[in-house]
């Protein structure tokens, strides 16, 4: 099996070199690109497992990047920029970032945050890739939700990570401690604000009723409840 492919989109040549080093001396393929153009080329023929993504790129704002790489690429999304406002990483993750480094960093910082990330999804694949509840199935290979009908909707990593922590733990209390140990991230505002936002599309997308899901059920003040009838295939 090939190593995993990173894929560096920064304007800086300093940076994508530092950071090209530390990955492949780390044991990682990579692909560097200093604007977005060249790399919304590339992904024409090339699907990364690892997208390094800053923000203030000289084509384009990395941020309108982030969502249609998480959701059409099922690509690891994680944000490396020197926006440091909570306001900016609030919305990166609520796009469906998985992670976000502020600017300046240590490449060893990137290297370990990018293992992480992909030992998580390692652990994640014995437990199958198809699970049927209450009339959908969540196909994580290719990321979509098929509903009894066979419509297929999209979603981000960043939601299949979320939705997949409810399938694997149905009617069960899922807190927000558990969450952030689950998939990683400081603990605080952002993150618990990200989270909300994940789940409110899951909901949309599960056609729930706002003001009474029926399958992902909050329970104010301690996390939530998964309240389907999970199979995995």
């Amino acid at each position: 099996m090939s190593e995993p492919l990173v894929t560096i989109l920064d304007d800086e040549p300093e940076i994508r070199a530092m950071l090209s080093d530390a990955l492949q001396e780390a044991g990682f393929r990579t692909m560097g690109f200093g604007r977005a153009t060249e790399f919304e080329a590339a992904l024409q023929t090339t699907t990364p497992d690892v997208c390094l993504v800053d923000l203030g790129l000289p084509d384009r704002d990395g941020l309108s990047l982030v969502h249609r790489l998480a959701l059409e690429k099922g690509a690891i999304v994680i944000i490396v920029s020197g926006r440091a406002q909570v306001q900016d990483r609030v919305t990166g993750l609520e796009l469906g970032a998985d992670d976000y480094i502020i600017k300046p960093f240590e490449p060893v910082e990137v290297v370990a945050r990018i293992r992480a990330r992909l030992r998580k999804q390692a652990q994640d694949t014995p437990r199958g890739t198809t699970a049927r509840f209450n009339g959908w199935t969540a196909h994580f290979d290719r990321y979509t939700l098929t509903d009894a009908g066979g419509q297929e909707i999209p979603f981000s990593h960043a939601e299949g990570e979320i939705l997949r922590l409810f399938l694997d733990s149905p009617k069960r209390l899922i807190t927000r401690a558990f969450m952030q140990d689950r998939l990683g991230g400081a603990a605080g505002d952002s993150f618990d604000r990200a989270m909300d936002v994940r789940i409110s599309r899951l909901r949309t997308k599960l056609r729930e009723d706002p003001k009474n899901p029926q399958l992902i059920k909050t329970i104010y003040g301690a996390g939530y409840i998964f309240l389907g009838d999970v199979e995995w295939a």
